[in-house]
């Protein structure tokens, strides 16, 4: 009996008949940036060779459509499509996303090290690559309330587990660069590993001090002049596309023979939504070609570019040795995917799903919204000034703008001002059931009545609500503490609709097409009550963020991200 290695080699010599041949296909070659005739053997879960193979116990004529590897994610939160795993890769999967790397820190923030676990549980039978990112920063800053924290003793245990490649989104990067002695040891305790980084904003020495702590890629630019500094002090440039930070219009042009090697395609946040109507990162690579991108550079930049970065061997390419992690297309422009083939066995023809789902029960992870009573008073903002501070919302971006303004003031309380778009925000605490709540105003949603809540608060996911009056709001934060998680919309003083998310406050446990029903009716009835926003409940979910410049509002009050601390 031969070994499996020297199995691939005879089969690779023509030996041995392939287990699996697809035959007169056009590969692409991100190697050299080619399109190639010929054939492609298959033997096991490998790719034996590239060229004259005949011989084999299953041959799949393709009929000259095109043969490219498996789509990898090089940044995603799986969290921030509320579905389960399973769930997740039916959305993603027949797409071509065959590979994630992920940090999990919306369900570490929630949950701990056993949220984690119960991800890469999930994931273990499922037709897609899961690395893990040792998450850094759990939670993100000190200025917020978070349901459990990862101690760099934590990060020496995770970074041993299979599959973990490096260290997640260092976000803390006033701490980086104050030196801060759990965010050096954490950094430390990678070394020799992939460490991502998330540097919103950081220029000039403040870079050069971020990089020089070993910090060597980062998602978060939304300018080219950005991205461009980040580039050129050796940083890897992710170029993001997700449901409300849309980066690519502004950073394609970063793109160039020269510089592409530096590049890759990642989300970061995607909603249900969006994965089922638009894809993954299937949809970056299509808009990135209908932007004037060669298709073949643009597969590059979501393949070999991103496997090379986090260093997984034998993914991203078509290629002796690799693993059979492969896309048919019916062109390269439009990225139509016909079959898809995980470790050599179609998993998906047509956009459907040919693999079962064994999902484990989220049991241990519900009941995770244990909120200390209050009663409506509580929301009271009182005036102390005659300006105060606004979150204003920059459309498509997670970033914010600081704004000082006069406000409606009646009776020394701070009212909404609906004609100046001026509503209330409230963040519950909701872990520990320490009474917090953070209370402030933002400008930008554009509701003309009624409210809206979440449990998905980025990143320590307390409750977050924005409204025109203080009935709706508290209507809608105690749904979602009848709930125990989940997205609400409310108006006059009752529950319009809302989307349960049982595990830890962040998931759904029902199917996929549910999920998006019921998503959508949420977002229509928001669109209904007077918002522009295109993913209201996203861009609600980031204004509780305080790593992310700006102006935030967590559980402890009002966060000056420029100055990370708090004013109020």
């Amino acid at each position: 009996m031969l070994s499996k290695l020297a199995r691939l080699i005879a089969v690779a010599k023509g030996d041995l008949p392939a287990d699996l041949v697809l035959a007169n296909a056009r590969v692409v070659n991100v190697f050299t940036g080619e399109v190639e005739p010929g054939n492609v053997a298959i033997c096991g879960d490998r790719i034996a060779g590239v060229g004259d193979y005949h011989q084999a116990k299953e041959i799949l004529d393709l009929g000259g459509q095109y043969l490219a590897p498996g789509l990898i994610n090089g940044h995603i939160h799986i969290e921030s499509s509320m579905l389960s795993v399973g769930q997740y890769a039916r959305a993603v999967v027949p797409r071509g996303t065959l590979a994630v790397v992920t940090d999990l820190h919306e369900i570490a923030n929630v949950c701990g090290l056993a949220g984690i676990r119960y991800i890469l549980n999930c994931a273990r039978r499922l037709p897609i690559e899961l690395f893990l990112m040792a998450p850094s920063c759990v939670p993100a800053t000190p200025l917020e309330t978070s349901g459990a924290s990862i101690t760099p003793q934590d990060i020496r245990q995770v970074l041993r587990w299979r599959g973990v490649i490096g260290l997640g989104e260092v976000m803390n990067f006033p701490g980086v660069l104050s030196a801060n002695a759990d965010v050096l040891t954490k950094i430390n305790l990678a070394q020799g590993k992939v460490v991502d980084g998330h540097a919103p904003g950081v220029t000039g020495k403040r870079l050069s001090a971020y990089i020089a702590a070993g910090i060597y890629s980062d998602h978060e630019s939304v300018s080219l002049e950005e991205a461009r500094e980040k580039l050129r002090q050796g940083m890897f440039v992710m170029i993001r596309e997700g449901s409300s930070e849309k980066n690519l219009d502004a950073l394609l042009p970063l793109v160039t023979d020269n510089t592409y090697k530096r590049c890759m395609f990642v989300v970061d946040d995607r909603s249900c939504v969006d994965l089922f109507r638009d894809g993954s990162i299937d949809a970056v690579v299509r808009r990135a070609i209908g932007r004037g991108l060669d298709p073949v550079r643009a597969i590059q930049l979501a393949t070999i570019n991103t496997a090379e970065y986090f260093r997984l061997a034998r993914l991203g390419a078509i290629a002796p040795g690799y693993l059979a992690n492969l896309i048919v297309l019916g062109e390269l422009s439009k990225l139509p995917i016909d079959m898809v083939f995980y470790h050599g066995h179609l998993v998906a023809r047509e956009g459907e799903p040919l693999f079962p789902l064994q999902e484990p029960s989220g049991e241990g992870l519900t009941n995770t919204v244990n909120i200390k009573p209050f009663n409506i008073g509580a929301l009271t903002l009182l005036a102390s000034k005659e300006t105060v501070p606004i979150i204003e919302i920059v459309p498509d971006q997670i970033i914010t703008r600081k704004r000082m303004e006069k406000v409606k003031v009646v009776d020394g309380v701070i009212m909404p001002d609906i004609g100046r778009d001026i509503l209330k925000l409230v963040v519950v605490e909701r872990h520990r059931a320490t009474g917090n709540i953070g209370l402030g105003l933002v400008k930008g949603f554009g509701l003309g009545r009624g409210a809206l809540a979440s449990s998905v608060a980025h990143d320590s996911h307390n409750i977050i609500a924005v409204g025109t009056n203080d009935e709706d709001i508290f209507t809608a934060i105690k749904e979602i503490e009848r709930l125990n998680g989940g997205l609400v919309v409310a108006a006059n003083g009752k529950i319009l609709a809302s989307l349960p998310l049982p595990i830890a406050g962040l998931l759904s446990d029902e199917p996929l097409e549910v999920v998006v029903g019921r998503l959508e009716g949420l977002e229509q009835l928001a669109r209904n009550l007077g918002t522009t926003l295109k993913s209201p409940f996203a861009t609600l979910s980031f204004l509780a963020l305080p790593v992310i410049p700006e102006l935030r509002l967590t559980d402890l009050g009002l966060v000056d991200v420029n100055q990370f601390r708090l004013i109020r």
